[in-house]
């Protein structure tokens, strides 16, 4: 009888071993089949491992010459900010009268926490900042919000000009659960009723956060569609799941064929740049609407109730001391813009109308300065702010690598450390120029008269100034030398 006990041979082991491994390449997903290779150590010492190629953040931040990461933190804050502003500023005709209709998504799918802290708390909080920001980049323009939840759709607030009704409404939809399924079609019918009416001077738009991958509708949802590019309703998505093929449907019928306007939010700060992207006005694309035609608005002016009296407003129906008394009907409205609820006249201010205006002729974007025209100038033109000085030049001969650079190879051990290349619109200099007035400002001056002034205060500054007014008097003609007057004399302000 054999002996059931295996003698110890002492041998290669290891590649016994080796043959026997399991691996995923298996057909059952149990063992893997021995492989005839002799030669198994000598590739194993040649070959690297897989996590030998690992592309490490670290391994490409480069340190400055003190050990520190400043310059580096610093410089991709202003890439950001420099990205911001990478847009296309090509006057374009667009709809300033806006009528959009907020739909947002409240049915179960949103209680997921892939967004912090849950897609639907955030998605009310980001709802409140679009608002606010479509009212300021659109003041003339009006709003409502509808809800999506138990297959209806849930009216939250009325069509109207007042963001701070909107905000009102919002408000107290935020301890409310999501529940139910979502249904595409029944808010699209109720924002087809929101619109119905509106003026064909203005746009009509919708607007859909949807967190959900189906649609719980009562009929044929593309008999809908087909109403709303019949009433030229513009649908834009913005997704915070997987893409539906019912919505980039809707999305490409409703615009002309662009689905540019179905997108899907990555995280937390791309939802929000997708849905404050709105707040610009769409570009007019058909003959009807590219006709030039009159409207009719009022300007009136603020009014105090005589003898400490108090005046009822027709908008709300609420006792106040101060309104604005329409040029029409001499109606009293308590905030502007507004439509007067006597006449129907659109009424607003006139700064109302400049902060529209700037939309169809936007400020273009300021080019990088390099080092070679940095000399001139030493701090920010708008706020004074020092600018770095200047590189001087120094010859090739016993030149050293910089500590930082030499810091990163020696981490990187034999490997070479990958630079990473330069950010599109990011200047090396510190400095950005208008291409009108020559000046240079830095980058917070930059992102500040794009998206809050969208003036350049260099050109406007030349107008103004007493040597600039005469040198600009001739070029510019009539239109700002009889406007401006006397530089001295103080300027009048429409309250």
């Amino acid at each position: 009888m054999a002996d059931s006990d295996g003698e110890y041979h002492d041998g290669n082991e290891s590649d016994d071993f080796a043959d026997h491994q399991v691996t995923s390449s298996s057909k059952h997903g149990t063992r893997s089949r021995a492989q005839p290779d002799k030669n198994k150590k000598g590739n194993r010492k040649g070959a690297k491992a897989a996590w030998e190629d690992i592309q490490r953040s670290w391994d490409t931040v480069v340190e400055d010459a003190d050990g520190t990461l400043t310059g580096v933190i610093e410089g991709r804050a202003e890439a950001e900010k420099r990205a911001r502003l990478l847009r296309d500023t090509t006057p374009l005709q667009r709809g300033i009268i806006r009528h959009l209709v907020l739909v947002i998504d409240m049915s179960f799918a949103m209680l997921e926490k892939d967004l912090l802290p849950s897609r639907y708390e955030l998605t009310i909080a980001y709802a409140s900042q679009f608002v606010r920001e479509y009212f300021e980049q659109n003041p003339i323009s009006q709003l409502a919000v509808i809800g999506m939840r138990d297959g209806v759709a849930v009216r939250i607030s009325d069509m109207s000009g007042n963001p701070a009704d909107h905000l009102e409404k919002l408000q107290g939809w935020i301890k409310q659960d999501p529940q139910g399924n979502p249904s595409l079609q029944n808010a699209l019918e109720m924002c087809r009723g929101s619109l119905y009416h509106t003026p064909s001077h203005g746009t009509r738009e919708v607007v859909i956060v949807y967190g959900a991958l189906m649609s719980s509708d009562p009929g044929d949802i593309h008999e809908t569609i087909a109403n709303l590019v019949r009433d030229r309703i513009r649908v834009s998505i913005v997704g915070l799941a997987a893409q539906v093929a019912i919505c980039d449907e809707l999305c490409y019928k409703t615009n002309g064929g662009d689905n540019s306007s179905y997108s899907i939010a990555l995280h937390e700060d791309h939802f929000r740049s997708l849905l404050l992207a709105i707040t610009t006005p769409p570009i007019t694309r058909t003959a009807e609407q590219s006709n030039a035609s009159l409207l009719m608005m009022g300007f009136p002016s603020r009014t105090l109730a005589a003898g400490g009296g108090i005046h009822y407003c027709a908008c709300h129906n609420r006792p106040t001391k101060e309104g604005y008394k329409c040029t029409r009907c001499g109606s009293r409205v308590c905030r502007l813009p507004a439509e007067c609820p006597g006449c129907g006249l659109t009424l607003i201010l006139s700064t109302h109308l400049a902060r529209s205006y700037h939309h169809l002729f936007p400020l273009k974007n300021w080019v990088e300065v390099p080092w070679a025209e940095a000399k001139r100038s030493k701090a920010c033109y708008s706020c004074l702010t020092p600018f770095p000085e200047a590189p001087r030049p120094e010859s090739s001969k016993g030149k050293t690598p910089d500590k930082g650079k030499a810091r990163s190879n020696s981490n990187a051990g034999a490997g070479a450390v990958v630079v990473p290349p330069p950010v599109k619109g990011l200047s090396e200099s510190g400095r950005y120029a208008c291409e009108v007035c020559r000046n240079h400002f830095c980058i917070d001056c930059d992102l500040f008269a794009h998206e809050v002034l969208h003036n350049c205060p260099g050109c406007q500054s030349d107008t103004r100034g007493l040597g600039g007014g005469r040198q600009n008097g001739k070029s510019n003609g009539n239109s700002n030398g009889t406007s401006n007057g006397n530089a001295n004399a103080a300027m009048e302000i429409d309250s």
